[in-house]
């Protein structure tokens, strides 16, 4: 009786050891999964290399890309928009602590526009507060003066503003009327006919909201304020990159081409750390497919996807990137893509 009540309880308990080996087992799996990964994605860029139509292309200057090309040229629908995920994190938490698991910018929301980003993410809290999960940092006021100061020093780019409540925290109070207070004389209002305007014809209003609450009444046709259907995605949750970039090619190509779309549709160029992943801080697990980007848009074309690119978003946003983006919309332009 008494070694039978002893073995049912080692069987409830568990072995320890065997738990901690199970564990550690898993961890080098794992590290071998996402090694391999990295590698294959290596391997398709040493075979396939990076050449796209506009991938030669460098802006005379990022901070004016979309001038660049012709606001009377350039059509909304045309345009590839370099986005940045997470945008307002880059004094998130503390330095060095817990910076590092929710930092995805290292730039503030100005320098990212000027060096060519047109898509910014910003995730609110309750108090207007910007934040990623638990961490929250500064005002979103500091974002809206930052679009408001860019916008009043260029006179054709045109932006996508998505502030959306994060996960887990209740809508701002009247916030989307706070936003049209903020922005209104930039904001060009909900109206599906400007997929296919000109930059030029939109003028002088030259930014596009995107407020997504998650209680708070949606945002109607004609109002200042675009609904979250106008920016639409199928992020997953993965830490590996290759894993990821067939995803993000798979939902790509289920997309209608940009010329038939009457919405955005985003492609996130990121891979996400996993708590069950040893490493956790988010540039190290984002730099896996960080550098992929170009072989993205050569792999979508290759596949006739081309036409359907329309944002592309990244972690920690580069000059190279955006060139990729202006590249591809130039060659739009030019009849070349």
């Amino acid at each position: 009786m008494s070694s039978s009540s002893n073995s049912d309880s080692g069987k409830k308990g568990g072995n320890p050891l065997e738990a901690m080996g199970a564990f550690f087992s898993s961890q080098v799996n794992r590290r071998k999964l996402v090694t391999s990964e990295k590698q294959a994605l290596a391997t398709r860029l040493s075979a396939g290399g990076e050449a796209f139509p506009g991938s030669e292309h460098r802006p005379a200057d990022r901070k004016t890309w979309m001038a660049e090309l012709g606001p009377e040229r350039l059509r909304v629908h045309q345009v590839v928009w370099p986005g940045t995920h997470d945008s307002a994190t880059n004094k998130i938490g503390i330095p060095f602590v817990t910076r590092p698991f929710a930092q995805c910018q290292s730039l503030s929301v100005y320098e990212q526009l000027a060096a060519g980003a047109r898509v910014i993410d910003v995730r609110v809290q309750e108090e207007r507060r910007v934040c990623h999960g638990v961490l929250a940092t500064y005002s979103v006021d500091v974002v809206l003066d930052d679009v408001r100061r860019f916008l009043g020093e260029t006179a054709s780019e045109v932006v996508i503003l998505e502030v959306r409540t994060e996960f887990g925290h209740d809508d701002p109070p009247e916030f989307g009327r706070y936003l049209v207070e903020q922005l209104g004389e930039h904001l060009i209002p909900q109206d599906e006919a400007v997929f296919h305007k000109t930059i030029a014809e939109l003028l002088p209003r030259r930014l596009i909201c995107v407020w997504k609450p998650r209680k708070s009444p949606a945002p109607k046709p004609g109002e200042p304020l675009w609904s979250a259907g106008y920016l639409r995605d199928n992020w997953i949750d993965t830490d590996l990159p290759e894993t990821k970039f067939e995803s993000n090619v798979k939902f790509l190509g289920e997309q209608p081409p940009v010329a038939d779309r009457r919405f955005f549709y985003r492609v996130e160029n990121t891979v996400t750390p996993q708590a069950d992943n040893p490493v956790l801080c988010v540039r190290p697990v984002t730099r896996r497919i960080h550098g992929y980007a170009r072989l993205f848009i050569a792999e979508v074309f290759a596949k006739g996807l081309g036409d359907k690119l329309q944002v592309f978003s990244t972690d920690f946003i580069d000059g190279d990137f955006v060139d990729a983006c202006a590249g591809v919309t130039k060659a739009r332009v030019d009849g070349a893509a």
